[in-house]
């Protein structure tokens, strides 16, 4: 079981304010701007914790003067459970980049155009459950399918553990379902990658060698609601030699959707770094690994049955609908929990 360590948080607290207050703290701007941005952080967890701490033993004192309002008192504390729950997630934050923004890319894969409505349904998943959790999200392309769904898709999602969080989502996605899209009315099995990676600060220091660099731009396609430009404004960068390729429409210039795209492509590479680090940690510690991006992480059943499991914990439930529209926090808190446990990649 992960616990919360209020005394380590104050320690580590004390240490980054006797760095705020150093002298020449603030002529290094990048170094400031992290420690302030984990200060800020890890005082507000302290302050969640504290505030938890003074509900749970006003609703004690308040059953142990009446206990006849225990029903009362119960549902009262039922808040609080969530909020331990996020306090405990919190907990579980310590990589490099957990803290910070995410950017998320949702790829169709096998299955024609079932995958590509796929992909469109998931993209709307995250972007719901992004809203409900008070995340700032945000499309940055979307590229459509054919005859329906989506390509691809990039969004940004911006909040305190937005990465941390979301890292629970990466791997493949299996939806089976009667397939809409078949005349006959076929059950059909299809596949969505999601790829989450580390939404990098503007000034963040990673080298790109331009040689490794191809760029290309198009059109854009007026995709997830945007306006359909006359102009080859769109931008289109791979990165050679790991074949990674990243894509924004979205913003208003040729210009800025480099910009933008570069900033992606630097987010990517580092998760791939990150993902380099994790795998060969597991192979020192000797915990199972998926074989490669294909293994699916979660199945989605809706036809004959309905019912939604995560194949890394086990964590499953039959509300099908309700996770399609966004309630995901069970599945990425037992996941959270199981990594931390070493049970999970």
């Amino acid at each position: 079981m992960i616990t919360f360590d209020p005394e380590r948080l104050r320690r580590r607290i004390a240490e980054l304010e006797e760095e705020l207050g150093a002298p020449g703290f603030w002529d290094d701007q990048q170094r400031a701007a992290r420690v302030s941005a984990e200060h800020a952080r890890l005082a507000k967890r302290l302050e969640r914790y504290e505030r938890l701490s003074r509900d749970y033993e006003d609703a004690r004192e308040l059953f142990a003067m009446d206990g006849e309002m225990a029903d009362e008192i119960a549902v009262s504390v039922a808040p609080l459970r969530r909020e331990l729950d996020l306090l405990q997630e919190d907990a579980l934050f310590t990589g490099e980049y957990d803290g910070g923004d995410a950017v998320v890319t949702i790829h169709a894969g096998t299955g024609g155009t079932d995958a590509q409505d796929w992909a469109e349904i998931l993209l709307r998943m995250y972007l719901r459950w992004g809203s409900g959790r008070g995340f700032q999200a945000e499309l940055v392309e979307a590229s459509p399918g054919e005859e329906a769904g989506l390509k691809s898709a990039t969004f940004t999602v911006k909040g305190e553990n937005a990465y941390g969080i979301l890292k629970a989502e990466r791997g493949v996605h299996r939806l089976v379902r009667l397939s809409p899209f078949d005349q006959a009315h076929r059950r059909h099995t299809s596949f969505a990658q999601v790829i989450v990676s580390p939404l990098l600060p503007e000034d963040e220091d990673v080298e790109l060698d331009e040689a490794d660099l191809r760029i290309d731009t198009y059109r854009a396609s007026g995709a997830g609601g945007q306006h359909v430009n006359k102009t080859d404004s769109a931008v289109r960068i791979t990165h050679i030699p790991t074949g990674i390729v990243v894509q924004c429409q979205n913003e208003r210039s040729q210009a800025a959707n480099k910009q933008t795209a570069l900033r992606i492509l630097k987010s990517r590479l580092a998760e791939l770094e990150q993902e380099k680090r994790e795998q060969e940690l597991a192979r020192e510690r000797g915990a199972a690994q998926q074989a490669d991006f294909g293994s699916q992480i979660r199945s989605y059943v809706l036809q004959p049955y309905q019912l939604v499991k995560d194949h890394r914990t086990g964590h499953e439930t039959g509300n099908t609908q309700a996770v399609l529209d966004g309630d995901l926090d069970e599945f990425i808190h037992e996941y959270l929990l199981a990594k931390a446990a070493g049970k999970a990649m």
